[in-house]
């Protein structure tokens, strides 16, 4: 008789707890979780996962600074060493970045990874108004882009003037060796009257200047002192030997050319890593910055239910009291 009861009663409130009401509050939920950030109505659910998103993007932001840190310490000392390889050239030859020539070849020199702020889109900047300002009917001008950034960008609209594309030069920390052989492998396939390197010089953590430095060829060196312009002391001295002035220079623009190149490279470097961490820096106190935004209003929000809870609690209380 009681088991027959209890039959009964499980037949008669089966309607009560079918599944078909808690399929529906999940949809509900659902659909309230996916309400977008800043509605009226949105679930604590999504502003944890979006607190929980920004976490991550800050760790990873830092964790990026103290790394470029730790890879501009190593580079910050060979670069500095580095200043002294090219400057006797500067006192011997000169540097004349306004020397009027008819083949220039821009030598732009970039980074091969991004988040680094704005040194790569200064370097093509100022080389694309090189080239503008080189070109003519009877000049001719052409790119050689050191850097995956920088190619990036000269391939959009300037593709047909690049001459030559090297990249990944940071992969491994390079030597002088390793760089002459690039630069060699450069005078081999260009023709030049005057080699123009463009690129982002180190000063702080949070400023580089975009620096141009310019190589002539011993043709145009030989034209320059015959004409009087400043090509630095190298009259001033003798030349011993069974070697020909114009061999002499050959050698020494080729060398020269080497020397700057390297410096560049690695002021560069410097540049990029400094970049990077001001950047990574920036980042990881906007990060900041949205977290304390998303705890404001995931407490809000929080609060807002509590509050509408308790007054159902009191209500039916009340309710029943009555």
């Amino acid at each position: 008789m009681a088991m027959a009861a209890l039959r009964r009663e499980g037949r008669r409130l089966a309607p009560l707890i079918s599944p078909q009401p808690i399929t529906a509050a999940r949809s509900s939920l659902i659909s309230e979780e996916q309400v977008p950030l800043g509605v009226r109505s949105i679930s604590t659910q999504v502003v944890r996962n979006r607190m929980k998103s920004v976490k991550n993007i800050q760790k990873i932001t830092k964790a990026m600074k103290m790394v470029a840190a730790s890879k501009l310490r190593a580079i910050q000392t060979r670069a500095e060493n580095s200043r002294g390889l090219w400057q006797p050239f500067t006192a011997l030859l000169g540097d004349i970045p306004s020397v009027d020539v008819k083949k220039n070849v821009i030598v732009t020199i970039s980074s091969d990874k991004g988040l680094c702020g704005g040194i790569n889109s200064t370097a093509v900047k100022v080389s694309k108004a090189l080239h503008k300002l080189n070109s003519g009917p009877d000049k001719e001008s052409k790119y050689v882009v050191l850097g995956e950034k920088a190619k990036a960008q000269f391939i959009r609209d300037s593709k047909k003037y690049i001459e030559i594309c090297i990249t990944e030069l940071q992969k491994n920390p390079l030597n002088y060796t390793q760089v002459s052989v690039l630069a060699d492998d450069i005078l081999k396939n260009v023709e030049y009257d005057a080699l123009r390197i463009i690129y982002n010089k180190f000063s702080s953590v949070v400023s580089f200047l975009p620096t141009l430095s310019t190589v002539l060829s011993p043709e145009i060196v030989e034209r320059e002192a015959e004409a009087g312009g400043k090509i630095g002391d190298l009259d001033n001295y003798e030349i011993e030997g069974g070697e020909t002035k114009s061999e002499v220079l050959q050698n020494l623009t080729e060398f020269q050319f080497s020397c700057v190149l390297f410096n560049a490279i690695l002021e560069n470097a410097c540049s990029e890593q400094g970049a990077r961490m001001s950047a990574m820096d920036s980042s990881s106190r906007n990060a900041g910055d949205m977290l304390d935004r998303l705890t404001l209003t995931y407490n809000r929000t929080r609060q807002a239910s509590i509050t509408t809870e308790l007054i159902e609690i009191i209500s039916g209380a009340a309710a029943l009291e009555g």
